[in-house]
């Protein structure tokens, strides 16, 4: 059901079945290893490149949600998802092993939400029985594409978030125990002129609250409702911003109920500068950690904002602005479907 201009209510609650979370070496290493079920030492996982060890990424998070759920391969009815490789190679690939029928998703960070809405949207319609959706995204293989490879050894700017090794993937269901997708508010474009590709928080942040704000409004609720609201990436100064713009706008929203996903996934002392990014952020993090908080008990009602900077180097070299989108989803626990 369509309430106010941009936001889906879910009245058949989709269910999160199971997912599939796998990460590098520095994942492993940072605040919340226990919460990836695979984990890799290197971040060549046996490939030849970076490009196919991403690829990889994908695959393994796809199976592990499939075995997760007792299901077979041939029963994935659709896929949905994306990375922020040129042409979203690396997912696309993984679909060619997966063997299901694929939509290729890009909303660059805010991917795994985009597929998450959409996904809950086909299976709330009857359009399906069984949907993965994910994203992933690979440090040095995005490195590479978006700014200098790694052996350069450029230096960044403390405005600058470090990529995340890692994939995400939910697999919906139209039954059982939950957690449950129950409503979806999809973004719009925001652009504030910003040009600097080093500072991805400070760009994305009036996306979020766009974002938050119109799902709040259109689902006529107070940001109390929520257990939780965590943005996707927008690391330290971006969620400094999105807090002024808050205050700004006359939202209550309180700090102690409002995280980033890039603060959460790395250990203080690892040197990521304002934080985590990238497509595999906000999917390892919400797929892994705060769905294992949530079934143990810890919070009943969620809601993730992953944001995206839609940007190229293309657009880059020519000296375009930055423009900013964020996708929400409400995912509550309790009850059975």
């Amino acid at each position: 059901m369509l309430t106010g201009h941009r936001t889906w209510v879910f009245e058949r609650k989709p269910v999160i079945l199971t997912t599939g979370t796998v990460g590098g070496p520095f994942e492993a290493n940072g605040e919340i290893p226990e919460d990836f079920d695979i984990l890799h030492s290197d971040l060549w996982l046996e490939q030849d490149s970076y490009e196919k060890a991403h690829k990889v990424l994908m695959e393994e998070a796809c199976q592990t949600a499939i075995e997760k759920a007792g299901l077979q391969k041939e029963q994935i009815q659709f896929f949905l998802g994306g990375d922020l490789i040129n042409q979203i190679t690396p997912t696309s690939f993984a679909t060619k092993t997966l063997g299901a029928p694929y939509l290729g998703l890009f909303g660059a960070c805010s991917t795994s939400m985009e597929g998450l809405a959409l996904s809950a949207f086909l299976v709330n319609g009857q359009g399906a029985n069984y949907i993965l959706t994910g994203s992933s995204s690979h440090n040095t293989a995005v490195e590479k594409q978006f700014r200098y490879p790694t052996e350069y050894g450029g230096q960044k700017p403390p405005t600058a978030q470090w990529t995340v090794t890692g994939a995400g993937v939910a697999l919906l269901s139209d039954k059982g125990e939950g957690p449950f997708v129950t409503s979806a508010t999809i973004g719009r474009i925001v652009d504030m002129g910003m040009t600097d590709p080093f500072n991805m928080g400070g760009a994305m942040a009036p996306a979020a609250v766009d974002t938050i704000e119109a799902h709040l409004k259109e689902r006529d609720l107070d940001p109390s409702y929520y257990d939780l609201i965590v943005t996707g990436d927008l690391g330290h100064i971006g969620r400094e911003v999105s807090l002024d713009l808050f205050q700004k706008h006359g939202i209550p929203i309180k700090e102690e109920n409002y995280k980033d996903c890039g603060l959460m996934i790395y250990r203080e002392g690892q040197p990521v500068l304002a934080g985590a990014s990238g497509s595999g952020c906000s999917a390892t993090v919400v797929y892994g950690h705060l769905l294992n908080r949530m079934k143990k008990g810890e919070f009943k009602r969620m809601l993730v904002v992953a944001t995206g900077a839609l940007l190229s180097p293309v657009t880059f070299q020519q000296n375009e602005t930055i423009p900013c989108i964020a996708h929400a989803v409400s995912i509550e626990y309790g009850g059975e479907n």
